[in-house]
């Protein structure tokens, strides 16, 4: 079993837990409570941030175009975006797709809770800085635009589930295989692992910490890999990492949704 960190909806406080994955049941200190009977908020507190091209198929499709107008060269440095606070939703929530979309693009992305101030932190002593682990679906409609930041592809109201808990860092012995599964109506979109990313989490804390620092509650994505799918209204998304457990939205018209966080 696992520990973890959840929030249950209309609750103030986060709660820990051991994860019993294969019996589907979360064991509080009330308590074994079953998974399907939780309904979750969002379980994290800080900033998101994810990070452009970091994983390789993703990179070398672009990387003839970063030698061109406007950009010259490729990146030096991780190129960031924020996914704000009017993003996130939380597992089983509703994915609202905007008035003129027919779909939306899926982006499953690892994610690393900040645990403490991170502030030049080097790369052996990254794990220390990191309470654990969680999933999330950078949803954004399709786009091409990266030199100037894509706000109304990426910042949409809804465009992050993300949850539906925190897994320790301690659980895990390596991070370099962990296999992401994208399921839409419970059919397979993509399949991937984390070996394929161009920078790994701790290059990327050591890297990002050098200019900017993180906080305890932040989060750190790690990319979404190459051939991310496309879904539409009133199907149903599921994003699967290796280790942290499985993460289901389902899409509905802008017009219907209320703002639903948890």
């Amino acid at each position: 079993m696992k520990r973890i960190w959840f929030k249950r909806k209309g609750m103030d406080r986060m709660e820990s837990a051991l994860l019993d994955w294969k019996r589907g049941i979360i064991r509080t200190v009330q308590g074994p409570i079953p998974i399907q009977s939780v309904s979750f908020d969002v379980p994290i507190t800080g900033t998101v941030y994810n990070i452009l091209f970091n994983y390789k198929g993703v990179y070398e499709s672009f990387e003839p175009s970063m030698y061109k107008p406007p950009y010259i060269h490729p990146p030096k440095s991780p190129v960031l975006y924020m996914k704000p606070g009017n993003t996130l939703i939380a597992h089983k929530s509703s994915i609202p797709v905007p008035r003129h979309y027919s779909s939306v693009m899926v982006g499953p992305s690892l994610g690393f809770v900040i645990g403490k101030r991170a502030k030049r932190v080097k790369k052996e002593e990254a794990r220390s800085y990191i309470q654990g682990l969680i999933i999330a679906n950078d949803v954004q409609i399709p786009h091409k635009n990266f030199y100037r930041p894509a706000i109304k592809e990426i910042a949409r109201d809804g465009f992050c589930p993300i949850g539906p808990w925190i897994v320790d860092i301690g659980a895990f012995d390596r991070l370099d295989r962990l296999q992401i599964r994208v399921l839409i109506n419970g059919d397979l979109k993509l399949e991937n692992h984390t070996g394929n990313m161009v920078q790994t989490f701790d290059v990327l804390l050591e890297r990002i910490t050098d200019f900017m620092t993180l906080e305890e509650g932040d989060v750190l994505l790690t990319g979404i890999p190459e051939n991310a799918p496309l879904a539409k209204r009133k199907d149903v998304v599921t994003v699967e990492i290796e280790g942290i457990g499985r993460l289901e939205n389902e899409l509905m018209d802008e017009s219907l949704w209320k703002g639903e966080k948890g």
